[in-house]
């Protein structure tokens, strides 16, 4: 008889047992956690150098719980977020400050109107799945059909914009279901980090898992130019 080779062993392993599936899952979450208090750590620590008359901007700000936190700082915050459910939640929140700035739009590469794709679980819980919304084809548990048309802003073309305008930004803090990577992407290529204190992103490799080279790609670059009080892609 032939002997097994360590590969046809590796395939034929036993599935794990529910023991081992639980403890990933416990690990996941502690790590995810983990992830939570850092980032929640980071922002303290921006919004404790952040003075009136800063700029702020809050990409995918949801139901604004990011968006007041910055708010209370006294600095101009500018709120981009493209889903009507949650955005009718932010002009409630907001409607008595007038530091705070809400854009209905999607922030992409590009301008003009693009399809939010919801959750597929948006139409039982749309409190927790908006936060899912996103712009990008091809998203994990992502229902293309349940989706509506909303604007898009050239976000790279703002910052120029911006900054031209009225000088550096102090902080953007991008949370947008994928639409970070091509943004990352041509921040860097025309070098346009250099006119934001702070950056933030949450990337979102998990969901898009055919974009996984890109955003090693552009982690790679990012983690040999700066340092992560310049851009954090540790967001959570």
């Amino acid at each position: 008889m032939a002997k097994r080779s360590k590969t046809d062993e590796n395939t034929s392993a036993a599935p794990k047992s529910d023991a081992e599936l639980k403890a990933e899952i416990f690990l996941r979450r502690q790590k995810r956690n983990m992830r939570k208090a850092s980032a929640e750590g980071f922002l303290a620590g921006v919004c404790a150098m952040l003075r009136p008359g800063d700029l702020v901007m809050d990409c995918g700000a949801n139901m604004g719980v990011v968006t007041a936190v910055l708010a209370a700082t006294g600095a101009d915050v500018i709120a981009y977020e493209p889903d009507p459910f949650a955005f009718a939640t932010l002009q409630e929140k907001f409607a008595a400050m007038p530091n705070v700035t809400l854009v209905q739009a999607a922030v992409g590469v590009g301008a003009g109107t693009v399809r939010l794709m919801r959750a597929d679980n948006f139409d039982t819980n749309p409190n927790g799945a908006s936060v899912k919304s996103t712009i990008l084809d091809g998203g994990r548990r992502i229902d293309a059909d349940n989706s509506v048309e909303v604007p898009l802003i050239d976000f790279p073309a703002l910052v120029q914009e911006t900054v031209a305008r009225r000088g550096q930004i102090a902080f953007v803090k991008m949370d947008i279901e994928g639409a970070e990577l091509q943004i990352l992407e041509k921040m860097d290529e025309a070098d346009l980090f250099q006119h934001v204190r702070c950056l933030v992103a949450e990337t979102h490799e998990r969901k898009f898992r055919d974009l996984v080279p890109r955003y090693k790609a552009i982690r790679a670059i990012v983690a040999k130019k700066y340092s992560t009080s310049k851009v954090n892609l540790e967001w959570i």
